[in-house]
């Protein structure tokens, strides 16, 4: 079976059904199970107390805000290369999640980073480069609704998805490139020591698995999410496409 049989629409909506249900029942027993674990059978935090519980919410969503541009660029490719509807529409339809991920990100990272750094917001490179992969995601979603010509904008947000990769790898490796910024380094799979000590970065085991589950279950909710929404997309073009020629039948 080639992975090129799910750019038909109609064999894409008959596979995705199939697996929503387990995806959204998943995505809930990892998430809750992750988040009730974290807060509530975790021990604070040596330096930053019970703070650092914000992580269950932040590194998921920062993780996917990244990532779902990826997955976007990704699909866009596709669009460019091969023109698969159903590709441009995944793009489309992960769009608002990714946005709303990079806004809860944006969002616990400055609740986060009120009581450790003493400031909402620093303009660190990370931060900055967030906000920025913020801007891109509304501009993207906003130049989808703007042309009206399903083909023309999925080729314009493609070629905006190229440009705002850019910023979406800043996102990701901005504390390697600057190390004068006051947000740490990739730390959550590094092999010694403990959040908050001063030469090591690593996620100790106690914050680490429970993390992990909520990462998992992110991630399934991101792929519930957009097999629903591509799903809802080709519908609604559908939809469309019958109404546009009753019109001219008319």
């Amino acid at each position: 079976m080639s992975i090129w049989e799910y750019a038909n629409p109609k064999k894409f909506i008959t596979s995705t059904e199939r697996v929503l249900p387990a995806l959204w029942a998943a995505s809930a027993v990892c998430i809750g199970v992750g988040l009730i674990w974290g807060f509530f059978f975790t021990g604070d935090e040596a330096r930053q107390g019970s703070t650092v519980k914000i992580i269950y919410l932040h590194v998921p969503a920062a993780m996917l805000a990244i990532n779902a541009w990826v997955m976007m660029l990704a699909t866009s490719l596709v669009w460019l290369v091969r023109r698969h509807h159903v590709s441009a529409l995944a793009a489309r339809a992960a769009a608002p999640v990714g946005m709303v991920m990079t806004l809860i990100a944006l969002v616990t990272g400055a609740i986060w980073g009120q009581p450790m750094w003493g400031t909402w917001w620093v303009w660190d490179p990370r931060l900055t480069s967030f906000l920025i992969l913020f801007l891109f995601y509304l501009g993207y979603i906003a130049l989808w609704e703007a042309i009206e010509d399903p083909d023309t904008a999925a080729d314009l947000t493609s070629f905006l998805c190229l440009v705002g990769s850019v910023f979406a790898l800043l996102s990701r490796y901005a504390v390697n490139f600057w190390n004068q910024g006051l947000h740490q380094g990739a730390s959550i799979f590094r092999a010694e020591a403990v959040i908050g000590t001063d030469t090591e970065e690593k996620v100790s085991n106690i914050f680490f698995y429970p993390l992990l589950l909520c990462i998992v279950g992110f991630v399934l909710l991101f792929v519930a999410l957009v097999f629903y929404r591509t799903g809802t997309e080709i519908r609604a073009r559908r939809i469309k496409a019958l109404i546009a020629r009753e019109r001219v039948e008319a």
